[in-house]
């Protein structure tokens, strides 16, 4: 089965968003949230000597500071094995329980989908 038979068109965006931004900034990390009102924002990781932040995070924050109330979704692409779980703790901290997290591999295939 292929990302396009199981994601949604709307995931699919994410994963869209997460993998150009990662590229466009060469970071190790690209991730991608889409809000309770199906706004959406995209980052990469964060990592100068006095200020490291996941790209999750990035997203997460950059979510927060727009007035988010929730999360429907979020698509992390990153060379780690697993979801760092600082990360699942913060989306679950915005979005509560429930939301859809997909990790994928730098070229945006999709490797996992939990939820928090």
């Amino acid at each position: 089965m292929t990302d396009r038979d199981t994601l949604s068109a709307e995931d699919h965006k994410l994963v869209t968003l997460a993998r150009a931004t990662r590229a466009r900034t060469g970071a190790a990390e690209g991730a991608a949230v889409r809000d309770a009102d199906g706004r959406t924002y995209a980052a990469a990781t964060v990592d100068l000597p006095s200020l490291r932040v996941s790209a999750a995070g990035v997203c997460v924050a950059m979510a927060v500071a727009s007035g988010a109330k929730g999360l429907e979704a979020a698509v992390v692409l990153t060379e780690a094995g697993a979801l760092a779980p600082a990360d699942l703790d913060a989306l679950r901290d915005l979005g509560g329980a429930g939301v859809v997290v997909h990790r994928g591999d730098p070229r945006g295939a999709v490797t996992e989908t939990v939820t928090t």
